[in-house]
């Protein structure tokens, strides 16, 4: 959403400073507290158009943005766009986490990643192709989570001890029962159809302890994503994402057995609550090889994840070094192919 706020003093346009954390002129250098206004204050001082959302033709993207834009970028596939089929809309997150990295910290950063792949081309170590950087609010929902399990195993301790001249293996069964209550809270699930699920959850970790009641000046400068899915489409998602944690909680609850069987372990995870929220992401798009790529950085932490691309040259030569095996080295370029390094 590309809100438009007024200067009082000169007319200029005001936009979300991320390193003072107010609104702020770029002409004349007045500064607001966002915290401070009141919706009354926000009217009465800022013209604020309504918000329109459109249609990317190039990728089908739905996102947010001023009323009287006729032309923009994409931040999904980059694609310069034509809006069109308009419709009126509102976004109305509960809470943001507003931006605090600026763009031209974001280019920096993000050059200091690239410098740092070790297995990636030197051309693209530059970092001197970068096609555009966009800065995104993301939709995401926080889930308050509550999950049961009850578990039944057998574990066996196993001792083996020598007695004359023969050696005895002794074998105790225990059966072991748990019943264990946990709670999560705020477990982040992204709500957009176009981002990718995975590169969205190597984003993390937020410090939700910055989170604060949404007010749309966070949002002036800058692009927000209407959410695709309601927390009850995407809880299916967070309930297998905290799967995994009770599992591993599980396993650290059964320990001092030699082996550890399981016939029945039943998890039951309810949803206690579920926030709106937007977070703070940079979308960089590169130009390496006659190839676009994408990455992403946590707005908040400067964080980078993404598939750079790989010189296989640079992989030999480098488990070569080590293993002195063209073998080892060519089945190590078809595991970074198939699992992709970020």
């Amino acid at each position: 959403m590309l809100l438009q706020y007024k200067c009082p003093n000169c007319g200029s346009d005001m936009a979300f400073d991320s390193e003072s954390g107010m609104l702020s002129c770029e002409s004349c250098g007045r500064q607001d507290n966002i915290e401070e206004f009141s919706d009354d204050y926000i009217q009465s001082t800022f013209t604020e158009e309504e918000a329109k959302e459109y249609h990317c033709k190039n990728c089908g993207a739905v996102i947010i943005t001023e009323a009287d834009t006729t032309a923009t970028t994409c931040s999904f596939c980059g694609a310069g766009v034509v809006l069109g089929d308009r419709l009126s809309g509102a976004l109305a997150p509960a809470k943001v986490i507003p931006f605090t990295i600026s763009k031209d910290e974001a280019k920096a950063a993000f050059v200091k990643w690239c410098n740092k792949g070790r297995l990636t081309p030197r051309g693209f170590m530059t970092a001197n192709r970068i096609k555009g950087i966009t800065g995104l609010y993301v939709p995401f929902w926080l889930y308050d989570l509550n999950s049961r399990a009850d578990v039944q195993a057998v574990g066996t301790r196993v001792r083996t001890y020598t007695r004359g001249d023969y050696i005895y293996t002794e074998t105790k069964y225990y059966d072991v029962y748990r019943d264990i209550d946990l709670h999560y809270v705020k477990v982040p699930v992204d709500a957009s159809e176009k981002m990718n699920d995975e590169l969205m959850d190597k984003l993390e970790p937020y410090d939700y302890g910055k989170l604060k009641e949404f007010k749309t000046p966070y949002l002036a400068g800058y692009i927000a994503e209407k959410y695709n899915y309601d927390d009850k489409e995407l809880f299916p998602r967070v309930k297998s994402r905290v799967k995994k944690y009770v599992d591993t909680y599980i396993s650290s609850t059964v320990t001092g057995y030699s082996s550890v069987r399981y016939t029945n372990k039943q998890i039951d995870t309810k949803q206690k609550k579920a926030q709106y929220v937007l977070l703070p992401v940079w979308m960089v798009y590169y130009d390496y090889d006659k190839q676009e790529h994408t990455f992403a950085m946590n707005g908040l932490t400067g964080k980078v994840v993404g598939r750079p691309p790989i010189s296989y040259g640079k992989v030999a030569g480098w488990v070569g070094g080590i293993a002195g095996s063209t073998f080892i080295a060519m089945r190590i370029i078809q595991l970074i192919m198939g699992g992709g390094l970020w």
